[in-house]
């Protein structure tokens, strides 16, 4: 009988221990009018939430909520196992660009670890900057909507981010991240406005997302490895891109990516990688495209090894970031320019193990045309245009 008695109090205390906290935003203060600043609101449910020894879930109901200053979310010191944010309404920044144009990130996750985020909108109203910056007037650089940094375990799922002044959003210095199901809009003319960019991040997915903006949907910077993206829908924007890369001398590489069954729709580029025509030991190795649908994309695959917009901070330099074991198969659609294929390589590094297997692209219902510099690897298969490797 003690035995059992033991065994029944174990359980009971598991069962208190995996029991779920929940915080409505709203019981703090939190109103759904869109003009009543919730920010202490939020802080309030994620402190307790933070210092919970239960898992925490931390609920938004419908409703439009403003957070009219930039917002971190810190969980150094949390206690809590995990923290699930399931979000039913919209986070709204104020119109004034001014007011979060120089926070850098407006929502901020800063050194967490098992945090959820199921649903809701994040609208940063960025449109009001963009009109200030293709001015040309003098303006604040701009927030990304959600940057997530230093952190672990992290998921994304189902959120909608529209207008971001900047990145709508950033994963930087992140381990083992899941984004799904997301949806990311902003115009096609709407400067600097990256989809899902990452640095330094490692055992990132992200799954059946659809992303129209105005720069890269996806871009992967220095730093990256182990990444997988499959069943992402571009267009419009400037494609999937691995670059810049190549900026400073001394910089980590880009390795093991994968990206598979992709759809560009009407995009500047399809699959490019790039990097700076400057002195550098980074490198990419290690790429697999596969099974991606072009309609109408201006280059549905480039390498540009010699990326340097308007001559300036590299004229008359090679790029010395080495690119290596790059695959393409099953590429198929149309193409908006006759080269649809473009490998223009760095003179002092040339690109090496670029595979071409089953391309079938075409310029106005013709064969398109394949163009390489400094190139080197092997075709198979089905090849429209013919491959120049």
């Amino acid at each position: 009988m003690v035995i059992k008695h033991i065994l029944i109090l174990i359980f009971l205390v598991l069962q208190l221990s995996s029991a779920k906290v929940t915080y409505n935003v709203t019981s703090f203060g939190a109103k759904p009018d869109g003009r009543s600043d919730s920010k202490s609101a939020f802080m309030k449910a994620w402190n307790l939430s933070c210092n919970s020894t239960s898992p925490a879930v931390i609920y938004v109901p419908a409703g439009r909520y403003l957070i009219a200053s930039a917002l971190t979310f810190s969980g150094q010191v949390c206690k809590s196992r995990a923290i699930t944010f399931n979000i039913d309404g919209t986070l709204v920044a104020p119109s004034s660009y001014n007011a979060i144009g120089d926070a850098q990130v407006w929502i901020k996750f800063y050194i967490v670890k098992n945090v959820t985020i199921n649903g809701g909108t994040l609208d940063a109203q960025g449109s009001s900057l963009w009109a200030c910056k293709l001015a040309g007037k003098a303006c604040p650089q701009g927030s990304t909507t959600l940057g997530i940094y230093h952190s672990q375990n992290i998921v994304i799922s189902k959120l909608r981010s529209l207008n971001s002044q900047m990145f709508h959003i950033l994963l930087y210095g992140c381990k083992n991240a899941k984004i799904q199901g997301v949806s990311i809009l902003a115009p096609g003319l709407s400067p600097n406005t990256d989809g899902i960019h990452m640095a330094l991040s490692t055992g990132i997915t992200i799954l059946s997302s659809k992303i129209s903006t105005g720069d890269d949907c996806v871009s992967m910077g220095p730093g990256n490895s182990n990444i997988w993206i499959e069943k992402v829908v571009c267009g419009p924007g400037h494609g999937i891109s691995i670059g810049s890369l190549g900026w400073e001398l001394n910089e980590p590489g880009v390795q093991n990516v994968t990206v598979k069954t992709t759809t560009f729709v009407g995009t500047t580029n399809g699959l490019r990688i790039k990097a700076w025509a400057r002195s550098s030991n980074g490198f990419v190795n290690g790429v697999y495209f596969k099974g991606a649908t072009m309609m109408n994309v201006k280059f549905p695959i480039i390498i540009d090894g010699n990326y340097c917009p308007n001559n300036n901070n590299c004229p008359n330099e090679a790029s010395g970031v080495k690119i290596s074991n790059v695959m393409y198969e099953n590429v198929h659609g149309t193409s908006a320019t006759r080269v649809a294929v473009k490998f223009d390589c760095s003179k002092g590094n040339p690109c090496s193990g670029i595979v071409l297997k089953d391309v079938d692209l075409k310029f106005g219902g013709q064969p398109a045309n394949s163009s390489c510099s400094y190139a080197a690897g092997t075709a198979s298969g089905l090849l429209q245009p013919t491959s120049c490797l």
